[in-house]
C-alpha cells in the first residue's frame, strides 16, 4: 500500500512539476525532487526513467552529485522567471496583487542568485 501511495505522489509531482515550467507561481524543482524521492523508495524502474530518460534527469543527477546548478542554467532560469512574472504583472489589474507578485519575484530572484554553480563531469550518462 505504501508503494502505491508513493507512486501516486511521485506521478502527481511529475505532473505538477511539468506544469510549473510554464506557470509562474507553481515551482518545478521541489516537485521533481519529490518525485525522485518517491520513486527511489517505490519503483527503481520509474526512478531510473526520471534520472536517465526524462527531460529533468540531467539536472537531478547534477544536483545529487554537486548540490549546485550546472553552468548556464541559472541565467536561463532567471530569464524565464522574469518573463513569466512580467506577463503575470501585466495581466493582473489589482495594484496590491502586482506588488505581491513583484515581492515574490524579488525573493525568488535573490534565492536563484545565491545558488551555487558547478560544472559537472561528462560521466552523467546512464549505467547500462
Amino acid at each position: 500500500m505504501q508503494r502505491l501511495i508513493l507512486l501516486i505522489i511521485g506521478w502527481l509531482a511529475i505532473v505538477l512539476g511539468t506544469l510549473g515550467v510554464v506557470l509562474p507561481l507553481l515551482p518545478t524543482t521541489p516537485f521533481i525532487l519529490l518525485a525522485a524521492w518517491c520513486f527511489a523508495r517505490s519503483s527503481p524502474r520509474f526512478h531510473h526513467w526520471l534520472l536517465y530518460r526524462s527531460w529533468f534527469g540531467a539536472y537531478i543527477r547534477h544536483w545529487q552529485q554537486h548540490r549546485a546548478l550546472p553552468p548556464g542554467v541559472k541565467g536561463r532560469a532567471m530569464l524565464l522567471i522574469i518573463g513569466t512574472f512580467a506577463l503575470s504583472v501585466w495581466l493582473v489589474k489589482l495594484f496590491w496583487l502586482r506588488i505581491m507578485l513583484l515581492c515574490m519575484l524579488a525573493a525568488l530572484l535573490l534565492f536563484m542568485w545565491r545558488m551555487p554553480v558547478v560544472a559537472g563531469q561528462k560521466s552523467d550518462k546512464s549505467p547500462r
